[in-house]
């Protein structure tokens, strides 16, 4: 597909174009309205044509835990009959908890971690089945609120008598952005994930004590543009580290509902990265 129409389709989703101004500059590109209706469905997320995943391995639940102004809605996953394990806190793209973030929950459940999914549209009633309405709503939270809710989250994991005390967070597009927040505003924090998230601020960084990974689609140029002073900030401060950039993929790579942005190649070595640090920073040291 024409570069120019993911490009276009990124825009739209996080930004606040409108749908009718981004059919209007999709129906240019591509020619007419016609060709515009039948390229959208294959840039919007399909979750029926992604496999769910199950595992016979794990149980899920929905659970909530105190945030700052009321409960907040999470999906619980965790392997079964097991105790003393790492936490990993998973944070949603921008349209909110969405089935496919359900599974990645569920997966990294699967690979022996407690792993909660939390929804950072509770305060505004909770993920619309719309994903436009979920975008909206977005940017309607409150953002210190938003960040104390998440860090509540990991206190929530923390506390758990089925943990051990350890706690990571991995997040994507918006939630990777949320990652790195939660980086610098966790000192507790063992390790951060980000996929395709924005940078914080290089005067933040130096709050960093989380060892950090950090994933980009080479042609992602909106959120790769924040890498440099990122990743200059990162060497300064000496925060453990790792920084990798997938040649020739976009931003939402490791999103297997969205068929012209995922790349099954980058998707799986990038996961593989992940649970390997999280296995190592996560795990309890015996003697």
């Amino acid at each position: 597909m024409d570069q120019k129409i993911i490009t276009l389709y990124d825009q739209y989703t996080h930004s606040q174009l409108s749908r009718k101004d981004f059919m209007k500059k999709l129906a240019i590109i591509a020619g007419s309205t016609a060709l515009a209706m039948t390229i959208l469905p294959m840039l919007e997320n399909n979750y029926v044509a992604a496999a769910e995943f199950v595992s016979d391995e794990i149980e899920v639940e929905n659970i909530t835990y105190g945030g700052i102004d009321g409960e907040i809605k999470a999906v619980l996953a965790k392997p079964k009959g097991k105790k003393n394990l790492g936490s990993v806190l998973v944070i949603h793209e921008n349209r909110g908890l969405n089935p496919h973030i359900i599974d990645v929950t569920k997966r990294i459940a699967a690979e022996g971690f407690i792993a909660l999914g939390v929804d950072a549209l509770s305060p505004l009633g909770g993920t619309p089945t719309d994903e436009d309405k979920g975008r909206e709503l977005i940017g309607k939270l409150d953002p210190e609120k938003n960040l104390q809710n998440y860090l509540k989250g990991l206190d929530y994991l923390r506390k758990r008598k089925d943990g051990n005390g350890k706690v990571a967070c991995v997040g994507f597009c918006w939630g990777g952005g949320m990652a790195n927040k939660l980086a610098v505003n966790d000192p507790k924090l063992n390790a951060a994930v980000a996929y395709y998230g924005a940078q914080p601020a290089p005067a933040d960084v130096a709050k960093i004590k989380a060892s950090v990974m950090l994933h980009y689609g080479g042609l992602d140029e909106r959120i790769n543009a924040g890498i440099p002073a990122y990743e200059q900030a990162l060497k300064d401060n000496k925060i453990d580290y790792k920084l990798y950039i997938y040649e020739g993929v976009n931003h939402a790579f490791n999103n297997n509902t969205s068929p012209t942005r995922y790349n099954e190649a980058a998707a799986k070595l990038a996961w593989q990265r992940t649970i390997d640090l999280f296995k190592n920073k996560l795990a309890v040291l015996t003697r």
